[in-house]
């Protein structure tokens, strides 16, 4: 196959900006903006050309091979000649990405793609930013098709398209696809939970400088190739590639591969094994410099028909192949472009706190007063004592009672063994995990309902036996596991149900959260009965077997996977849900998710009416719709409980998949919603006037 699209390439030496320095210590093209966007708000939405109005960072250029004139691009710039404008909603940031002329978007909110997976076109002359760290694009990502080039993808959280299936097959849910591509900066982001891979470079997509960025989470991280031609050039350095499986990246048929300054670490105690690292593919020639490589399998592999060069690694803790070696020709980067080096044994500790998105970066004099009052109040949680708390508890305390804005508590990677409550006169409180995964901050106890109190005055009861209790408005919860592990085999003398997490307010978010225990594993409730509480879970992992996600508050399971554990003495049945919801409030529902765990077939109900203390006002209800069930689900889903019977109140399903979904029409042993009656089912209709955002 040749190539008929590329011209012969006039290359000549740039000098890069900021080359080797992470954004937080960038001094040229910084970014000057807080959360809020500081002096560039929407009231910048209709600014004047870059060339006078817009920020510092937007005039940034790109480093490594993006930054080399060639194809009839000088480097890589983005959308510098455009508007800056500042999108908040899917269909401004499609509009503007899409569009012919030059924009910087400036992303200020946490995007939904719709549907799932969505890829949005991004066209050429186009800088997409992150505002601080609340720029979040969920469940999908960008494309960028043949010959579209002068793209920036810059301090953007990417996540959360995943399935529920490793190595899918079935999703092609990219966080960045490039086909046919070129002068392309990747650029301090983190890209994570995707349902196929982070980062593609496809069909001789080249001129591609991918830097400062953090992927983890993920079967396949970054995969270059699908391409008979050796043609490309491409600069990948200061990546954190953590939790990833393969294609680390995988480099294939790449002319000039330059890989430098890059941590690939395999975490010991996760569930993702790599097996392998960088590896030059095909006719791959691939220089390799300073990266450190803790933990992985294979850390450095090529094909016998590739080209490597290995120069100043680090291995620490690897195992299996570590190659270099090939008949390529010898190159040398500094011939295309100007670099400097980090040592290697600093690379780790440079890239934990370099990487990803940055938050009020390199302010201006100008809009220092802005940022500040617009930035969150950060308090830090380290069992080991190098935070300003040792506990989360002791964190809580701290946050003033009433607090007007929001308190961040950034907990450190850790087991945190505690109860911990936050009071109802402490909202605006978020308990952030600051580890690159979920499950590398763990808070966790032990009590369960007929848990003996320490002062003799009684047992726990359910609501009490709360690891995490939440009792305050506005409060959010991300990138952390809450668990409950009571023994309910070695304690069959006392009441078994066991609460993670405890909610009794009102506009509760968790994002990217683990809720694990057995019985009675979530408790949404609401601080009285007369009191709205609303709950909002997305991107989140929820584990139990019976009645695991109860009580009487208006909640939404969004897009989150429910694993099905089997009982204490290993057999299958149980209960997913058990609503206790007051009437004329809408209770639980489970929207565009996957219900599945290693349990038996038809062993599981969807849910049973909770009438708590014998009340017969109550009208509890469960909604499941546009769900994956797994054959674990029984084929009739809904069941009696103490007394009161389900088809009093209000259960039903609408258009899920799935082996245990339904596979007729309604029936009195299960009903499906119509049309018209699943259009006031939705998440907005559960959610009301309240609008979660990060």
């Amino acid at each position: 196959m040749t190539d008929i699209r590329r011209k012969p390439r006039h290359r000549r030496r740039r000098t890069a900006v900021a080359v080797g320095v992470p954004l937080a210590l960038t001094a040229a093209g910084t970014f000057a903006y807080g959360t809020d966007l500081g002096l560039f708000g929407a009231d910048a939405q209709a600014s004047a050309s870059a060339a006078t109005a817009a920020p510092a960072w937007a005039t940034a250029t790109a480093d490594g091979f993006a930054s080399v004139d060639a194809l009839g691009q000088n480097g890589t710039y983005g959308g510098r000649d455009g508007k800056t404008v500042t999108v908040k909603t899917l269909a401004d940031l499609e509009k503007y990405a899409t569009a012919a002329e030059p924009y910087v978007i400036v992303v200020a909110a946490t995007i939904n793609m719709n549907p799932v997976g969505k890829e949005i076109k991004v066209a050429s002359d186009k800088t997409i930013v992150g505002s601080g760290t609340s720029g979040h694009i969920v469940g999908g990502g960008f494309f960028l098709g043949q010959g579209v080039h002068n793209v920036i993808i810059r301090n953007l959280t990417i996540r959360d398209a995943y399935q529920g299936v490793w190595n899918d097959k079935e999703h092609d849910f990219d966080a960045i696809q490039m086909d046919g591509a070129h002068h392309v900066w990747i650029d301090h982001n983190d890209l994570r939970h995707m349902a196929d891979g982070l980062i593609d470079s496809r069909k001789d997509t080249t001129y591609l400088t991918v830097s400062w960025n953090k992927l983890s989470q993920e079967n396949k991280a970054f995969g270059i190739g699908w391409t008979e031609n050796v043609t490309a050039d491409i600069t990948i350095h200061h990546n954190w590639i953590r939790e990833t499986e393969q294609r680390n990246p995988s480099t294939d048929n790449v002319a000039h591969a330059h890989l430098y300054n890059n941590f690939l670490e395999d975490a010991a105690g996760t569930d993702i094994k790599s097996s392998y690292g960088n590896y030059s593919r095909g006719r791959t020639n691939m220089i390799l410099e300073n990266s450190y490589f803790q933990g992985l399998t294979n850390p450095v592999i090529r094909d016998a028909t590739a080209t490597l060069v290995q120069r100043g690694n680090v291995l620490s803790g690897t195992t299996g192949r570590n190659e270099s070696g090939g008949t390529g020709a010898a190159w040398d980067p500094k011939k295309y472009y100007t670099y400097t080096l980090d040592k290697a044994a600093d690379v780790p500790a440079l890239l934990k706190s370099g990487v990803g998105p940055r938050g009020s970066i390199g302010t201006t004099a100008a809009t220092a007063a802005t940022t500040k009052a617009a930035a969150a109040t950060t308090l830090t949680v380290a069992a080991d004592g190098s935070g300003q708390y040792r506990t989360v508890q002791a964190a809580v305390n701290a946050v003033p009672a009433n607090n007007p804005s929001r308190v961040v508590i950034s907990v450190k990677p850790g087991t945190y063994r505690e109860l911990v409550k936050v009071p109802s006169n402490k909202p605006h409180v978020t308990i952030q995990g600051s580890g690159g995964s979920r499950k590398d901050t763990t808070i966790v106890y032990n009590n369960a309902s007929g848990t003996p109190k320490p002062d003799g005055s009684g047992t726990y009861g359910t609501g009490g036996s709360a690891t995490v209790a939440v009792e305050a408005d506005d409060f959010q919860a991300r990138n952390l596991t809450i668990s409950n592990d009571f023994d309910e085999g070695a304690h069959q003398n006392i009441s078994g149900q066991a609460v993670a997490l405890r909610t009794a307010a009102d506009r509760v978010f968790l994002d990217g959260v683990i809720v694990s225990g057995d019985q009675d594993t979530l408790l949404v409730d609401t601080a009285s009965k007369d009191k709205l509480g609303r709950v909002y879970m997305t991107n989140s992992y929820i584990i139990g077997n019976v009645d695991f996600i109860f009580g009487r508050a208006t909640a939404v399971i969004d897009k989150s996977v429910i694993t099905l554990k089997k009982r204490w003495n290993g057999t299958s049945a149980g209960y997913v849900t058990a609503p206790s919801t007051v009437a004329g409030r809408k209770g639980i529902l489970i929207a565009n998710s996957t219900v599945n765990g290693d349990v038996s077939d038809r062993t599981f109900y969807l849910g049973r009416p909770w009438h708590a203390g014998g009340d017969a006002a109550l009208d509890p209800q469960t909604t499941v719709r546009n769900t994956t069930l797994s054959a674990a689900i029984r084929t009739t889903p809904w069941t009696d409980m103490s007394g009161f019977s389900w088809k009093d109140d209000r259960f039903a399903e609408y258009m899920n998949k799935g082996a245990g979904a339904a596979t007729g029409s309604t029936s009195t042993d299960r009903p499906l919603l119509t049309d018209a009656q699943a259009a006031n089912q939705e998440v907005t209709d559960w959610l009301g006037d309240w609008t979660p955002s990060a």
